[in-house]
């Protein structure tokens, strides 16, 4: 049984059908991509599966729980973490407590035994620590954890960002747009880091992305949008081929 199965997903904003009868199938464990020229209606996807929106039509299926329409802390709950394209760290706090931020769902603790700093708090925050220090390990970002997070360059960002939305322990992470502002060394790095998430965390990926170079050489298979509607879905190799898909991209 397919982990994300998403079936005739449609939304209006007015008069315009910025999504049109979507449908998707992912694989657990799969790296896929979604695809398709500017205004194309993929980040409006990635907010109808998050919760931002709530869809017109169609249903959304997580590991065989119906989420469709659900609010977006409770679809985080059910295991869908997102990134954005512009990325939204908390940048006035330490890079530690980004990821801490992301642990909340896991860690509790009531505020009267917060405020007072009861030995339950002691234990939570001891625990909180040392399950974010372990995640910014595996980023090698450690050494920075007591930074400011707006201190960080920019692709140790995007590292961040990724290790915060682990720390929430989703089964499907959505990554918008990853390689955006990135040079190519630091694309490249991006790469081994998308790969390894899937490989450590037995992590099934879906992400939005321009460029083709990453796409080609991690997606195992696409999705193509044009207007809010599906293009084009296969493996990798064969839609980037597709004549309809090519122009779409680059116009008759």
């Amino acid at each position: 049984m397919a982990l994300l199965n998403v079936e005739h997903l449609s939304i209006s904003f007015g008069g315009l059908r910025a999504v049109d009868n979507f449908s998707i199938s992912i694989e657990k464990g799969q790296l896929y991509g979604l695809i398709g020229p500017n205004g194309a209606g993929k980040t409006t996807v990635f907010n109808l599966l998050t919760g931002v929106y709530k869809p017109n039509e169609g249903h959304i299926v997580l590991d065989g729980q119906n989420i469709t329409g659900q609010k977006t802390i409770d679809i985080n709950k059910a295991g869908i973490a997102r990134t954005f394209q512009n990325i939204r760290l908390f940048k006035d706090l330490s890079v530690l407590d980004n990821v801490k931020v992301g642990l909340h769902n896991l860690y509790t603790y009531s505020t009267f035994t917060g405020i007072f700093r009861l030995p339950k708090y002691r234990k939570v925050e001891k625990e909180m620590n040392e399950k974010a220090m372990e995640l910014l390990k595996v980023f090698d970002l450690d050494g920075e954890a007591e930074l400011l997070a707006a201190n960080l360059p920019y692709g140790k960002q995007r590292k961040l960002e990724i290790a915060r939305a682990l720390a929430t322990n989703p089964k499907l992470l959505l990554l918008d747009e990853p390689a955006a502002g990135m040079n190519p060394n630091e694309t490249k790095e991006l790469m081994d880091t998308i790969r390894f998430v899937r490989d450590h965390f037995d992590m099934t990926i879906l992400l939005i992305e321009h460029d083709m170079k990453l796409v080609s050489g991690i997606c195992e298979e696409l999705t193509v949008l044009n207007f809010g509607k599906v293009l084009c879905q296969g493996k990798t190799s064969e839609v980037l081929n597709n004549p309809e898909v090519i122009t779409a991209y680059l116009g008759e």
